[in-house]
């Protein structure tokens, strides 16, 4: 019944793969452990075994410590739906939309449920490996802190600080995060790591031994770069790949402003036959492509404004005539409509925009989120399939009649008359091998046999290993309280 924390010296340094590697160290050790993030931002969601949701990273930590993601470990979830506002999710269930300015106000009454979910996690566990969000250095946002130093605090949870070295002024990041916090705060801290290391470890003998010699800090290992990091889901939209595979079918996905569970994309990526390209903003669909996936986004109106404004919609109306297909998910499967109307104002202002006109079918939002795993048959092969929904709004039309799937005898999603262009609410479909496979091969693709969860878990193996080889594994644990 120990817990122990890995905050980082800012965003995007590692910390949730760190999380995940130590997570499946412990599990292979023989500890029970469970993953725990007070506070998370991210439009890229799992759907938990308790009808809620969490933060994607916190699922793949949880499948780390071999245990099924539950909404007490990460009771906190922020998803941006513009540049100022976001929708706030407490224990996987939504509580209130509210600008930046406003959350402030409502962030210190949160503590409660987030303590109350970290006592439950652990009272029945050996370990809780807790990750921070962001960095503590940011002591303008201290006060009413649930992320960092102020749950640590409040927990009494010893802190590890991580610094990547890949962005360059490790030894700055470090000393600089004890520079400008607090006494109580810093004495939290009792050691830090050195992520992301390229090239020979011994060549930062000198730097890691000022860091401790300035800060009094415990170093507990430089780790090297994991390249296979790429293999595992990831959540930020920072560390969305540029694609994948050099194989014959080539696939072009819309990097859309506002992406949400764009995970749905990793097994495609890493299948042999396909050659994946995230288009960014700005760029063209290639005219090659042979199919255009338009992704989930957390406010549908707003991405089909900017998918517009990259000349995407032309783009895809160039493909469709030359006898190519695309596949919307979630909200793309949306925007493929004739229209879509927010009347409330859910995921924005309220409003009615017209869709890209490919589906028969019209959506308007509802305040009401459908969250739940799913098991679907797949209409054009038969295949069953597993995944999640997670979303708002109800679409209906008369390419309805022509169903994506069957979800327990109710048609689901919608294909056109032409059966090129194809929407599904069904997030996750693409982690079923079979499936996967199936689909290909039904669209003009190439099946690999590729097994996507094994490879995943072996992947996790091999962090876990990694660490054990650079990180000093049982000085954490036993740091752990």
């Amino acid at each position: 019944m120990k817990a122990l924390m890995i905050q980082g010296t800012g965003s995007n340094v590692g910390k949730s793969v760190l999380v995940a590697g130590l997570c499946r160290a412990a599990k292979l050790r023989g500890f029970s452990v469970a993953p725990f993030k007070p506070q998370n931002m991210s439009n890229n969601a799992a759907v938990t075994a308790d009808g809620g949701e969490i933060g994607r990273a916190q699922a793949l930590q949880a499948l780390a410590c071999g245990i099924e993601p539950h909404t007490d470990m990460n009771p906190v979830l922020l998803k941006p739906e513009s540049e100022t506002g976001c929708q706030v999710i407490v224990q996987g269930k939504r509580v209130a939309t509210v600008k930046a300015r406003d959350y402030a106000a409502l962030k210190p009454g949160l503590m409660t449920s987030v303590l109350e979910s970290f006592g439950r996690l652990k009272s029945c566990n050996d370990l809780v490996i807790v990750e921070g969000a962001g960095s503590p250095a940011e002591v303008n946002l201290r006060a009413g802190d649930i992320a960092n130093m102020g749950f640590a605090r409040a927990a009494d949870c010893p802190v590890v600080l991580a610094g990547d070295i890949d962005r360059g002024g490790v030894i700055a990041q470090i000393i600089g995060t004890q520079a400008v916090m607090d006494g109580a705060d810093n004495a939290m801290i009792s050691g830090f790591l050195v992520n992301k290391f390229r090239g020979d470890p011994a060549l930062f003998a000198d730097g890691y031994q000022l860091i401790a010699a300035r800060t009094g800090w415990r170093g507990f290992g430089v780790v090297p770069y994991f390249d296979a990091a790429s293999r595992l889901p990831a959540e930020d939209a920072l560390d969305l790949p540029k694609g994948g595979g050099s194989g014959d079918y080539k696939i072009a996905v819309l990097a859309l402003s506002r992406i949400a569970n764009f995970d749905d994309i990793d097994p495609l990526a890493q299948e042999p036959g396909v050659a994946l390209t995230m288009l960014r903003a700005g760029e063209v669909i290639p005219a090659d492509t042979d199919l255009v996936i338009i992704p989930g986004t957390k406010s549908t109106i707003a991405d089909l404004v900017f998918l517009r404004a990259q000349g995407w919609d032309i783009d895809l109306a160039a493909h469709l005539r030359r006898g190519g297909k695309a596949l919307g998910i979630c909200g793309g499967y949306q925007m493929l409509g004739t229209s879509v109307r927010d009347p409330l104002g859910v995921e924005g202002p309220a409003g009615e925009i017209s869709g890209l006109g490919h589906l028969a079918i019209e959506t308007e939002m509802t305040p009401d989120k459908r969250l739940t795993r799913t098991h679907a048959i797949h209409q054009a092969t038969g295949l069953a399939m597993q995944g999640y929904e997670i979303h708002i709004g109800r679409s209906d039309g008369q390419d309805r009649q022509r169903p994506f799937a069957m979800v327990n005898g109710r048609p689901e999603g919608a294909i056109s008359s032409d059966g090129r262009v194809m929407g599904s609410y069904l997030h996750g479909m693409f982690s079923n091998d079979a499936f996967r496979a199936g689909f290909l091969r039904s669209i003009g693709g190439q099946s690999s046999g590729l097994h996507y969860g094994a490879g995943v878990e072996a992947t996790l193996d091999a962090l876990a290993a990694h660490l054990e080889k650079h990180v000093d594994v049982a000085g954490l644990i036993a740091l752990a309280r």
